[in-house]
């Protein structure tokens, strides 16, 4: 019997993805190590079992990531899976969202990725095997507005990610874009909270468009996270990755607005978020 992958899963709270990766992983008999910034550590403690460890980790700090990876690698000798899911909202006009929150969500969610990707490739490296897992976004492929700024973030990680494809296949590492469509977790109250500290001057006439769009994602129709976690897992887990991986409500709708003129775009958006 070969030996258990072992997955290291950013960004794992209770309520987001990540804590949904883990336990899908954990199902296949993988070990994971499950992780996330210290002030959230505590969001863990249900995942805690035989299959899941629990490890601080900050993506940005470098410091944190090489602790982590180390730490991984000491207790198993390798990290098969690296799971780059940790990120946060950026919901705002790109006229007024204040630039501080702009460079944060682009640190977290793009260099965040990379930081991991640089720690971590020099291990796979030296077993000429791995497999790197970066979650994007459909609204990467098809920005929105009052989301501008995480569109950008999550297009960042798809050009990345096809520019790393190429560059580690010569080392036998596979890499895995993933674009969820609208999923529900807490993603959605997490941006709505964010939109509490903003007073709109020039877009004040469309405070509730923007909070809709805050929480798109989780309308009745979202499809469940573990569901996708679960669709996830299994093809990451395939003995030939998939290289993207497109899955979840909404994602039809936007794969065929990506093929679409840009004025059927432009339509469909102003119609969507009022801005007529």
């Amino acid at each position: 019997m070969s030996d258990p992958k072992v997955v290291l899963i950013t960004g794992c709270a209770k309520g987001g993805f990540g804590y949904e990766y883990c336990k899908a992983f954990a199902v296949h008999n993988c070990k994971v190590f499950a992780s996330d910034i210290p002030q959230r550590m505590s969001d863990l403690t249900e995942l805690q079992s035989e299959q899941i460890e629990t490890l601080q980790l900050d993506v940005l700090s470098d410091e944190s990531v090489a602790k982590a990876i180390n730490f991984v690698i000491s207790q198993c000798g390798k990290i098969d899976i690296l799971i780059n899911n940790a990120g946060i909202s950026s919901t705002g006009p790109l006229a007024e969202l204040p630039l501080d929150v702009i460079k944060k969500a682009y640190e977290v969610n793009a260099l965040g990725q990379l930081r991991m990707v640089q720690q971590v490739v020099p291990h796979m490296v030296a077993r000429r095997s791995g497999t790197i897992v970066n979650i994007g976004s459909i609204v990467g492929k098809v920005p929105t507005p009052w989301a501008g700024s995480y569109c950008a973030t999550k297009a960042y990680v798809h050009a990345i990610s096809h520019a790393l494809r190429v560059e580690l296949k010569p080392f036998n590492i596979d890499v895995v874009l993933v674009h969820p469509g609208a999923i529900r977790s807490n993603f959605g109250s997490n941006a709505m909270d964010k939109l509490k500290d903003y007073e709109w001057k020039i877009y004040k006439d469309f405070k509730d468009s923007i909070a809709e769009r805050a929480q798109a994602s989780q309308s009745g129709k979202s499809t469940d996270a573990a569901v996708f976690a679960r669709h996830v897992a299994s093809k990451v887990l395939n003995p030939k990755p998939a290289k993207t991986v497109t899955f979840g409500h909404m994602t039809m709708l936007f794969e065929f607005l990506s093929w679409s003129p840009l004025w059927v775009r432009d339509l469909f958006f102003t119609k969507r978020f009022k801005l007529e």
